[in-house]
């Protein structure tokens, strides 16, 4: 998305200290602060805020300007306090005030973009399904994928029909959906989603993992009597492709060599950079050389396709983890 001249005047301003930035704008009237402020809110709620804008911005305006990310930052933090230095925390609530109203004026879902994929799936939850289509179409491409994809069947079905053929949606019908969704999340204002079974198997799965092989098989017999599919999840989930950086390097090393590099290419596509460092130091100069090779070769795989080739990477790991042979380092 192109910025404008204003966004990018108040991006530029995310990059200084509140200290400085506080400096530069000394000098401007309360309307034009507002105006700013206001830019910022949005850049936050649209999600625009990024270490890559912040470069692109600050070379636009002064290539020789260095770019240093502090830790912890958020928009709504620095311009709390870049406005308390300016003019004082009395007013500058009042001004914080003010361009929030002006704000959900101009946008009435820059309030419902800065609510999380949880508090958003529950307040969409039972909601019509026009309401549901016109929320995501407002949210950042990533938080309304993750939001669709923890909505159910139907629901995700109908919304993405609804979401071709919004154009018909009036200006005050958005407010009015805006207005009870915001309603609802305030009622939902740090609730998460239930635990999914995976994620419940998966604790049962560790505590079961660190126990002795006898006991930890009789248990799982216990559950296979019990339920077959679910003992067998449960086995799965004692080794998965997380767990990697935790597994001994030694017991790392011995099991990476039944690997094909064909494979292994596809399993590291976008993976995170801590497994791809444990598994590239645990593997020979000579295999290293043949997975680049084949993942400069490698056309772009599938999500699929790398969610299968990572289960086949691990096999060898759980068959280990089997017959006991798997040492942790810690998980």
């Amino acid at each position: 998305m192109q910025l404008t001249g204003k966004q990018k005047a108040a991006l530029l301003l995310t990059i200084l200290d509140p200290a400085t930035a506080a400096q530069l704008l000394k000098g401007l009237g309360t309307e034009d602060i507002q105006e700013i402020a206001m830019e910022l809110a949005q850049i936050d709620a649209a999600g625009l805020h990024s270490a890559a804008r912040q470069m692109e911005v600050a070379k636009e305006f002064c290539r020789s300007l260095k770019h240093k990310e502090g830790q912890g930052f958020t928009i709504r933090g620095f311009l709390n306090e870049m406005l308390v230095n300016i003019v004082g925390r009395e007013a500058a609530e009042e001004i914080q005030s003010e361009v929030k109203d002006l704000a959900q004026k101009k946008d009435p879902f820059i309030d419902i973009r800065s609510a999380n994929t949880d508090e958003l799936v529950l307040a969409l939850e039972g909601q019509h399904i026009q309401t549901i289509a016109v929320v995501l179409s407002e949210l950042p491409s990533r938080k309304s994928q993750e939001v669709l994809s923890l909505l159910d069947k139907e629901a995700q079905t109908e919304a993405v029909r609804k979401m071709t053929n919004l154009e018909m949606v009036s200006s005050r019908v958005r407010r009015r959906i805006a207005s009870t969704v915001y309603e609802r999340l305030k009622t939902f204002k740090g609730e998460t989603l239930p635990e999914g079974r995976e994620q419940t198997l998966r604790k049962l799965a560790i505590v079961l993992s660190g126990l002795r092989r006898d006991l930890r098989d009789r248990l799982l017999g216990d559950i296979k009597e019990f339920d077959e599919e679910t003992a067998s999840m449960v086995r799965n989930l004692m080794v998965t492709w997380d767990d990697i950086p935790s597994i001994a390097d030694r017991s790392l090393q011995d099991f990476m060599r039944s690997v094909e590099s064909n494979k292994l290419a596809v399993a590291l596509h976008g993976a995170d950079e801590v497994i791809m460092g444990k598994i590239r130091s645990n593997i020979s100069e000579r295999a290293a050389a043949s997975l680049d090779e084949e993942v400069s070769l490698m056309g772009e795989p599938s999500e699929e396709e790398v969610l299968d080739a990572r289960d086949e990477v691990v096999i060898p790991l759980r068959e280990a983890n089997e017959r006991g042979e798997l040492r942790f380092t810690g998980r």
